[in-house]
């Protein structure tokens, strides 16, 4: 079998939700570090292998793939074994919705933008936070997914009684959000506080997680949650 080639950050969010599908699936990967941000980073054929010049990319072979949704129904398509997308058609829909959410609501409004004032501007631009993006992201915006992913909260996993791509891209949202140092109210929030901490617990988040530490100590990122 042709070992996959995934290109990305290890701690964005989309390239570790395709790092984890892998992991679930017990297949083997190289991974080669690509940060689009950084001038001269990416490789020369960087525009070819995504069209976007966004992260992450996988090549299979000679296939190559950019979108870490289109990698996931992939890997899933062609590993059928250990499924991150349940059976139940329902379900399904439903796993599919929630990955929608993270990528357009938490990651969009939430965590790119609180991504790029803390750790982007001030470390790769040399430019200060803008303290009043961050207030507004806290108070104005993120209440109210909180709020929506508390409601929807019944059990250990967000779908069915196994960890799915649902579970998998609203938990890696808030990984990264944690590492910037903010932190899901227990109180407010204590559901989604529980359903966060247990689902990083696993053993396929914790690979992930381990394999990534040394890029997050590097960047100074916060740990702290994980302990």
């Amino acid at each position: 079998m042709t070992m996959l080639i995934i290109h990305g950050v290890p701690l964005s969010v989309h390239t570790r939700k395709v790092i984890i599908a892998a992991i679930i699936k017990k297949l083997e990967y190289q991974f080669k570090v690509v940060i689009p941000v950084v001038p001269g980073n990416p490789p020369d054929n960087w525009n070819t292998l995504s069209p976007t010049g966004m992260i992450p990319v996988l090549q299979d072979g000679d296939y190559t793939l950019a979108d870490s949704n289109a990698i996931c129904l992939y890997l899933d398509k062609k590993h059928p074994a250990s499924p991150v997308l349940p059976a139940d058609v329902r379900d399904y829909g439903r796993a599919l919705w929630f990955d929608a959410y993270a990528g357009g609501t938490i990651f969009r409004h939430v965590v790119h933008p609180l991504f790029y004032q803390t750790v982007v501007n001030p470390n790769i631009n040399k430019v200060a936070t803008d303290e009043v993006v961050v207030y507004g992201v806290l108070k104005n915006v993120q209440p109210k997914i909180l709020g929506y992913l508390e409601s929807q909260i019944a059990g250990k996993f967000l779908v069915g009684n196994a960890l799915t791509l649902a579970d998998i891209a609203i938990v890696s949202n808030f990984i990264v959000y944690q590492y910037m140092g903010f932190r899901v109210d227990p109180d407010q929030y204590p559901k989604l506080a529980r359903y966060l901490r247990e689902i990083a617990s696993l053993d396929v988040f914790q690979r992930a997680l381990s394999d990534e530490k040394p890029f997050v100590e590097q960047m100074g990122l916060d740990r702290s949650f994980l302990s």
